[in-house]
């Protein structure tokens, strides 16, 4: 399903002139980090924000140290890295830990994410922003969100067949998301990700020349900045 790409908001900063920002999320198990890699390779800018949540938490970074003085030192692993696992255990189910684990990361990453995108300012470049909370948050203006839609029993499917998840855990980390209504009510563009990756591929080409369609229209001139947090 391809959607009118709808003219985005100025919000303050917002005067990228050449510079194409468009959203990319979906839910987990999706595939969404499939079309983000094959947009990649097509020569978009992607600003993942996961890699940039790892990264921020990797060993001497003031993320995970911020962690370790909340939580203690057993969320850690043996060489010093975080037990991503550990955590998830202390903060699902429980709100409070969750709103403190989100207090030290959620800045810090929107800063970082915001300093890269900053960093094409002058350039031309289709920049993906690939944020599997993208609906929920809504943080930032684009001009166009894609969204990576699956069938929720075969998102399951693959988490549990290729990402070491039980049936229970998936289902429960995908209630925590937005729903499957609510993001395809958002999307410009929806790349509809039920088969198997040859079947995806001239989807993910549909997308791409979605995006191209895009230069030279209201939604480029608005198209980057953070939304101020209410």
């Amino acid at each position: 399903m391809v959607g009118a790409a709808r003219t985005a908001q100025r919000g303050p900063g917002a005067s990228f002139p050449a510079v194409l920002l468009i959203g990319l999320t979906g839910g987990i198990g999706s595939g969404k980090s499939t079309v983000s890699a094959a947009l990649a390779r097509r020569g978009a800018v992607v600003v993942d924000a996961d890699a940039v949540v790892r990264e921020l938490q990797s060993p001497g970074g003031s993320v995970l140290a911020a962690m370790v003085e909340h939580f203690g030192p057993g969320i850690l692993l043996p060489d010093g890295s975080l037990d991503r696992q550990k955590v998830a255990d202390l903060v699902f189910g429980d709100d409070e830990q969750l709103k403190a684990l989100n207090a030290i990361v959620h800045p810090a990453v929107g800063a970082e994410i915001n300093a890269r995108i900053e960093a094409q300012r002058d350039t031309d470049h289709v920049v993906v922003l690939d944020v599997p909370l993208l609906v929920e948050s809504k943080a930032y203006i684009t001009a166009g969100t894609i969204v990576v839609d699956t069938d929720p029993d075969i998102a399951v499917q693959r988490l549990v067949a290729f990402r070491g998840f039980t049936e229970t855990d998936a289902r429960a980390r995908m209630a925590r998301q937005a729903t499957r209504e609510d993001r395809l009510a958002a999307a410009d563009f929806v790349v509809s990700n039920d088969g198997t990756p040859e079947e995806l591929e001239p989807r993910i080409a549909e997308c791409w020349e979605w995006i191209e369609s895009l230069r030279g229209t209201e939604a480029e001139a608005a198209a980057v900045g953070p939304v101020p947090r209410a």
